[in-house]
């Protein structure tokens, strides 16, 4: 081992947002045109199960907003700042990605006609994978990963949205390993499509 590995082989650093790989602008929300209370991560950690459905319930109404004018844009990628500021958190990672709001980001990066949402979506996702502490069987990763895979090939010339997309296809693909290393039997449901694979190793030959 001593002669195979070095010490920093085996530090894993993140994917997303990761300094070294590229500068991350900060991420701000304006408070004003939030359309939902502006919990901290304390309050939002010490909620009872009602009020934290409440407040899940209201994220998943105004992300899942058929409007399709510049002011319900602004208002989704404002929400979608916020979701960023909490999602780097343990704890509300993993009660995010475990709840409905997963599926409603799915359909988002499916749907949403502004690209900008969807670069945001797919960050919010690559956050809740890096920083969940535990991953639940329903969660539909496998959906995640399919739709991202399709994007990148369908945008592969543009490499802006490349790297938007690929650090979320990443730490889908990361927490899944790590997921299935720590249990006996693979999940049905965390089934990675060969063409992730393809994909990724056309990046790694092209990029």
């Amino acid at each position: 081992k001593e002669l195979i590995y070095t010490e920093s082989d085996l530090i894993v650093t993140p994917i997303i947002d990761n300094p070294k790989i590229m500068k991350q602008v900060p991420v701000r929300f304006d408070l004003k045109t939030l359309h939902i209370p502006t919990y901290s991560v304390e309050k939002l950690s010490s909620m009872k199960d009602t009020d934290w459905n409440d407040f899940l319930q209201q994220i998943c109404s105004l992300l899942d907003c058929t409007e399709k004018n510049t002011g319900a844009a602004r208002s989704k990628l404002n929400l979608l700042y916020y979701l960023c500021t909490v999602a780097v958190h343990k704890e509300i990672a993993s009660r995010l990605i475990s709840s409905q709001l997963f599926p409603i980001l799915i359909q988002q990066l499916r749907a949403a006609a502004n690209w900008d949402i969807r670069a945001k979506v797919a960050r919010v996702m690559g956050l809740l994978a890096l920083h969940t502490s535990e991953l639940g069987e329903n969660v539909p990763v496998s959906e995640a990963i399919t739709l991202l895979t399709e994007l990148i090939r369908e945008n592969f010339r543009n490499s802006k949205l490349k790297q938007c997309l690929l650090p979320a296809l990443g730490e889908l693909l990361y927490l899944i390993a790590s997921e299935e290393e720590k249990r006996e039997h693979p999940r049905e449901c965390w089934v990675v499509p060969c063409a992730a694979y393809t994909v990724l190793m056309r990046c790694l030959r092209e990029g």
